[in-house]
């Protein structure tokens, strides 16, 4: 299995041999640094392996941790550690070109947005009476219905949107460039500029 976390750096087009221009994303992936292996044999019960990213001060971290300093750890569950050992570096050249993959992270927030932003809703009539309902959500329960006069859980509403964890999956690898730990994704991935994804083989 191969997993590797990665930055966010922007988008950019890839041209391929067909004289198609595809559309990708720019991720800044790793190296990473293998400090802890899980078995199931041990008392962990499950096979995983954890991995830092992004050095920093031992003075900033708010707890102990097993190697040197990361700023992220993360944990990948694999069918068997044994090819995993604590200090191994797993750079961008673990992937290749043509590699199907998907990738998580956290969306753009968008802060506390409307019905018809956040849901699609189309809003109420232009005319006929009304004055200030082009944008509102409409009846959301009331007395009586399918609730018995309580608004039923799960009712889409106005509220805080985006910030979510996000996996996009049938993606491709375009291009890795190992010398600068950079691979060139297929399409779109959640999250803005600068951010932390992570890459898992499908």
């Amino acid at each position: 299995m191969k997993f590797i976390l990665a930055t966010k750096k922007g988008m950019t087009q890839v041209f391929m041999e067909d004289g198609r221009a595809l559309a990708g994303t720019i991720l800044s992936a790793g190296p990473v640094i293998v400090t802890q292996v899980k078995a199931k044999e041990s008392t962990d019960g499950y096979a995983a392996v954890q991995v830092g990213y992004q050095t920093q001060k031992i003075s900033r971290l708010s707890k102990p941790q097993h190697t040197k300093a990361y700023k992220v750890l993360k944990e990948f569950r694999v069918e068997d550690a044994a090819g995993y050992e604590v200090g191994k570096e797993i750079a961008a050249d673990t992937f290749a070109a043509g590699d199907s993959i998907e990738v998580s992270g956290t969306s753009k927030g968008k802060g506390f947005a409307g019905v018809v932003k956040r849901h699609g809703f189309k809003g109420g009539p232009r005319t006929h009476g009304q004055k200030h309902s082009e944008r509102e959500a409409g009846a959301i329960g009331g007395s009586g219905g399918r609730a018995g006069g309580r608004v039923a859980k799960g009712i889409r509403m106005a509220g805080r949107m985006g910030s979510d964890r996000v996996t996009v999956k049938n993606l491709r690898v375009l291009a890795v460039d190992a010398a600068a730990n950079e691979i060139i994704v297929s399409g779109a991935v959640p999250g803005a500029k600068g951010s932390l994804v992570e890459v898992v083989a499908a």
